[in-house]
Formats: C-alpha cells, structure tokens, sequence
C-alpha cells in the first residue's frame, strides 16, 4: 500500500470515498481485509493528520452527499481526532508524563527479547507479528487492527504501554501526539480509568476475514494504574491582534496547508517548509514527510507569491539565518498542539527571541471552536461539534487575512500561560 504524498492525492482519494462514507463505511469499517486489499475505510487519516487537507473540508464533502445520520460513523472518526488534541491541549502533564515514562521504559527494556521479538514481528502470535511488518514497511495500520495490536502488546505480551505508543509514533505516518498516546492509555485502562480494551481470537478472526485467528491471547486482563494527573488547564480566551509587517511563513509537519489559513494577500515575503527527520524510525515515515514538504513548497510558493525554501530539520539559526536574509523580524506558523512539535517550536521561540524575531502560531478557527468542548467525554463534544456543523459555524473562512492570533509554544511538561491574539477509541 502507498499513499503518494501530494495534496492533489489526498483530493482525489477524498472524491472517490465520499460515496461510500455513508451506511457502506458504517457496515465496514471495522473490517481489515489485509494489505492493499479494498475496504471500507477512507485511508485518507495521513493526509489528514499532516493537514495536507483539513477536517472542515472532508466532513463538508461528505455532508454534501449523506445525511447527517447516513454519515454519522465516518464523521464521528474525523471528530475523534480533533477531540484528543483539545483533550490533550488542557492536559499537556499527559503528554509530559508520557514521555518520562516512555524514557524509563527504553532504559528498563533495553535488551529486552520480548521488546524486540514485539517490534520485529517475531513473537509467533499469529497476526500480530504480519501487523508489526506491515507497521514498518508500509507505516500504516487499520484502525481496528490498531487495537488488536495495543491490546495484545499490553495484556498478552506484558510489554510498557509507552513502549507501545512510542513504536506507533515513530513508524505510523498518521500518528499525531493526541490521538495516539490517548488511544493507547484507553486501551490500558488509564484514560477512562479501569476500562480496558480486550483483543479476542474471535472478534479478530471475524474481522479479518477469517485470516487471522491468534491463540494464546490474555483472556482476562487488569487496568493499570498511575499516579493522579494534574486536572485540566482552561484554554485562554484569545485576544485578536491584526498584524500587517512582513513576514515570514514556517510551516511545519502539523499543518501542511497553510492556504486554507492565511489569505493570499497574507504579507509573507518568505516562506520556510521545515520537517524534523530525527523524530521518525521507519523509512516509510520519512518518505511521506518529504514528499508532503516538497509537495507544499511548491503549492505554497506559488500561492503566496514568495521565495520558499525547505530545511530537514527545525533548526533555530538555520530558522534566523532565513528571516534575516528575507529582512522580517517575525515568524509565522500554523499553530502545533501539544506534541513534538510544539516543544521543538518552544525551543525555537526562546533562541529566536534573543535575536529580536518573535515568533507567532496562528490557531485555526476549527480548533478555536472545538477544542474549549473537550472537556469531558467524546460523545458531549461529538454534540457540540455536530450543533456547529449544523449552524454553519465551522463552515466559514478559516480566518480572516491579516487578523492573526498570537499563542506562545510550550515544551513537553510545561505550559505556560497564552499571550493568544483574538470513551471507546481506535488508537492512532
């Protein structure tokens, strides 16, 4: 399977899915017929997670063909994963905890036999070990099989849930921070605290056509357990400044289409498209971002009418050097929720403050209006989220151009107060 790394393909897989996002999704979704084999599922989730297209765009394509109720089950799946990044937005002690814990368990585990017989599919668990090649050559996985997958990691093989979640993160070229490290804690138990997810040789053999049916699963199985975590933080309210000096535009790997947020007459002078190749494993990762950061340089040069350039790496003086040869003493970026993302880009704001160039993330209107409802469960917010689309709120321009809002980076562990301008889940 391939998922060719353009904007134009994440369209065209997008035209050819919306007749099936109705009852046929709803009836197959939950169904993997292998690699490379027809389904019922969009696999448009890379494109999506990069934002080479967006939420606002794939739900409204959708809603022109089904009726809300025919397509309730595919746009509730697009709605998981903004309501895990406004989830995790007001809990980034989540995010911290993760990766402590992820760190302890590398060390604790190093050597492990059953670790790497886990990551090199050599456990002899019929289908899980085709799962884990299947993760590293192609960097996908069905949502389903995703489950499967935590669930045998965690209850049958015993191994560190953040050990887990740091092997999809590393190799899935869908993976957001949000989506996966809480899909893989609900089916640990520790999102919704004593609820576990429980692979069954039954419920896999069902829903893989009979290709797989594993013996020796965990039958029964304990939550784990943790420490209590900080409750929420409030999302500050914003406070809208509209900027007009020159600028120079950094777009990053969360957000790959920054036409849809910034106005062509936006006052980019320059343009940097900078991915971090050191966060990924897999050669497959690595490919699709980049063919995405060449695929946006070239949309985004055109669009705005500026110089682009693409770096390999987020790195702050190669970030300098950029915005001193473009003249501007700002940066502006598609905003990047609580991840690697945004603790690189808080590095990044401190090195680049000292030289005089602020740097500014701009907060999508979708996110804007969705994230504050993530405060409790999944199915209050899918509410909310579907009350908005019915009045059109989420329809609207992303934003309007020149009026950007203004939202200080935060590192893994912290978050500091904004100065803004203006339960069950498939894991990954």
């Amino acid at each position: 399977m391939t998922f060719p790394p353009t904007r134009d393909e994440a369209l065209r897989r997008l035209t050819a899915f919306v007749p099936q996002a109705g009852l046929a999704y709803a009836a197959g979704r939950n169904t993997d017929p292998g690699p490379g084999q027809p389904t019922a599922v969009s696999r448009l989730s890379p494109y999506l997670r990069h934002r080479l297209i967006t939420e606002k765009e794939i739900i409204a394509a959708v809603l022109a063909q089904h009726d809300a109720r025919a397509a309730e089950k595919y746009v509730q799946e697009v709605l998981w994963r903004t309501y895990w990044k406004g989830w995790l937005e007001t809990r980034p002690a989540v995010w911290a905890r993760f990766c402590t814990e992820r760190d302890h368990q590398a060390q604790a585990f190093a050597g492990s036999p059953t670790l790497h017989a886990a990551q090199t599919g050599q456990t002899g668990i019929e289908g899980f070990d085709d799962w884990a090649s299947e993760l590293v050559e192609t960097g996908y996985l069905h949502n389903h099989t995703r489950m499967w997958f935590a669930s045998i990691w965690i209850f049958t093989l015993k191994l560190p849930w953040s050990l887990g979640a740091n092997f999809f993160l590393r190799h899935l070229i869908d993976a957001d921070a949000a989506s996966n490290t809480l899909s893989w804690r609900w089916v640990a138990g520790l999102q919704t605290p004593g609820k576990i997810y429980l692979a069954s040789t039954d419920n896999i053999a069902r829903n893989t056509n009979r290709r797989f049916a594993p013996k020796g699963l965990a039958t029964e199985a304990t939550a784990l357990t943790e420490l209590p975590l900080p409750g929420p933080l409030d999302l500050v309210e914003h406070r809208v400044a509209s900027i007009s000096d020159p600028a120079m535009l950094l777009v990053t790997s969360e957000d790959m289409h920054p036409e849809s947020a910034f106005g062509a007459a936006s006052p980019f002078v320059a343009a940097v498209v900078a991915t971090d190749r050191q966060q990924l494993w897999s050669e497959a990762a690595r490919r699709f971002l980049e063919g995405a950061a060449l695929d946006t340089t070239t949309r985004i040069g055109a669009f705005f009418g500026c110089p682009t350039t693409r770096h390999d790496s987020l790195d702050p003086e190669r970030l300098l050097s950029a915005a001193r040869a473009a003249g501007v003493r700002q940066i502006v970026t598609p905003y990047a929720p609580v991840g690697p993302v945004a603790d690189a880009l808080a590095d990044i704001s401190s090195r680049l403050a000292v030289e005089g160039v602020t740097l500014v993330q701009v907060r999508r209107r979708w996110d804007d209006r969705l994230w504050p409802h993530a405060t409790k469960g999944f199915f209050p917010f899918k509410a909310r989220a579907m009350a908005s689309l019915a009045a059109g709120d989420l329809t609207q321009a992303a934003i309007a151009p020149l009026v950007w809002e203004r939202i200080d980076g935060h590192r893994c562990g912290q978050h500091p107060a904004r100065s803004i301008g203006a339960s069950g889940v498939r894991p990954g």
